[in-house]
This record gives C-alpha cells, structure tokens and sequence, in this order.
C-alpha cells in the first residue's frame, strides 16, 4: 500500500523529525515568480508546501497550485478558506474546523459545501482541528469567520480545545495565531499542548527568525507553518539551508 502524507508525519513524529511548510497564499504570490522561489525553497529544510489564504479573491488557487507542481515534488496541501478553494491540482488538504470558535459555517457548514467536491477527489483529506490563538493583531481569518482567538494567558481553554480536537477524531492539530502575527504562540503552551496530545501537532502564525523556529520546535511542534515571513523576505530561506 502506497505510503500517504499523513504516515509520513506520523513517522517523522515518531523519529523525532521536525518538519516546515511554507504557505503560499495565491491573491500575494506572483505567478511569474514561482519557479525562482522554489529554487530556494529546495535548498532549504522545507518539508511541505501549504496552499490558501482566508480568500481567494483573484480566483487564482488552482492556476497557482499547478505551476508550484510543476517546480516541485515537495507534497503540496490544500489550506483553505472555504469550500471554493478545493482544487484537485493538489496532493491533499488539510480539512479543517474551526474548534476555537462557534460559528457553525467554519465549524461544519464549508465542510458539507466541500463534499460535493470531495467525494470523488484523489486528493488526500486530512481532518484538522484548526485552533485561533491571539496574536496581537486582528487577523484575516478572525474577520472572515467572526470568530475572537483564544487568549495566550488561557492555557486550559487552549489544551482543553485541542484535546477535544483529538478525541472527535482529528488527526492533526493546527495551533494558528494568524497571518502576521504579532506575537508567536508562546513555547509553553507548545509544550502544554504537545506533551498531552497523542496526535501531530502543527504552530503557525509569528515566527520571523530562526531562532523562534528552533524555540517551537523545541517546544514540541512537530510541523511549523510560514507564509509572512517567506513573503517579506525570502532570504530567511538562506537561514534555512539544508
């Protein structure tokens, strides 16, 4: 049976590999940009690609998710928005409720709109438990699905969350303090999260250097998601060499 992106998290948790995806948002990249991007990318320790934004304004996902397949075998992973972000061009997609906040159109009703699209997709769908934390800022996905982030000095919320997370089913659990962040998810709660949940565990959100990747990581992250960073400057990748 063939191996799926999922067993290979898993197995990098177990061998205490640490894994990095960068996230691309289509309405900010500049198509014509792609193929010297991944040239840096490949040079670099990322792992995985992630493809989505809170919109898609431009209706420019699935375009954009063919040609970064066509500049890299890397497994590239659907992030989405809504149900209209769905594109077989991927390899898979992280199938994500909204478990921090309670409006029902993120916790489950985007969900049932993407059936009709997935029931018969090749993609590999991975159910995702996807946590909002306060990152100092208002964030895009905070306004799109009027939801409020959990507070950082709220550590039982957050873990309480995440567990809920793991025991409906999820297989991954994404703690997200949103697309330029002012502050990073704080190591402790890493370590909180990740010392009692059973599943991977994915950071995102504020991490600018790689001395905030290594302290996630160190924390417990097992897979850490940057968009902001890469987009702002792409020599961080330099930092990141293999």
């Amino acid at each position: 049976m063939k191996k799926t992106i999922y067993d290979d998290i898993i197995q990098a948790k177990q061998n205490g590999q640490k894994l990095l995806a960068v996230l691309i948002d289509p309405d900010k990249i500049d198509i014509n940009h792609i193929p010297e991007f991944f040239k840096k990318v490949h040079k670099s320790i990322v792992t995985h690609v992630f493809v989505g934004g809170s919109t898609d304004a431009e209706r420019k996902m699935e375009n954009v998710v063919a040609i970064i397949k066509q500049h890299t075998k890397l497994p590239v992973l659907i992030f989405p928005g809504s149900h209209e972000q769905i594109t077989e061009m991927a390899d898979g997609i992280l199938f994500l409720s909204l478990l921090s906040g309670r409006n029902p159109k993120y916790l489950i009703e985007q969900q049932v709109q993407s059936v009709v699209k997935l029931i018969n997709t090749s993609l590999e769908i991975i159910p995702t438990g996807y946590i909002l934390i306060d990152g100092g800022i208002e964030t895009a996905v905070q306004r799109v699905s009027e939801t409020q982030p959990i507070s950082q000095k709220n550590h039982a919320e957050i873990l309480h969350t995440a567990l809920a997370g793991q025991f409906s089913g999820k297989k991954l659990v994404y703690l997200e303090a949103g697309s330029g962040a002012q502050k990073a998810i704080k190591p402790e709660i890493i370590q909180e999260v990740s010392t009692k949940l059973q599943i991977p565990l994915i950071v995102g959100g504020g991490i600018r250097s790689k001395n905030q990747l290594n302290v996630a990581f160190n924390a417990g992250a097992d897979l850490i998601v940057i968009g902001t960073a890469f987009e702002q400057n792409e020599a961080f990748l330099n930092e990141l060499k293999r």
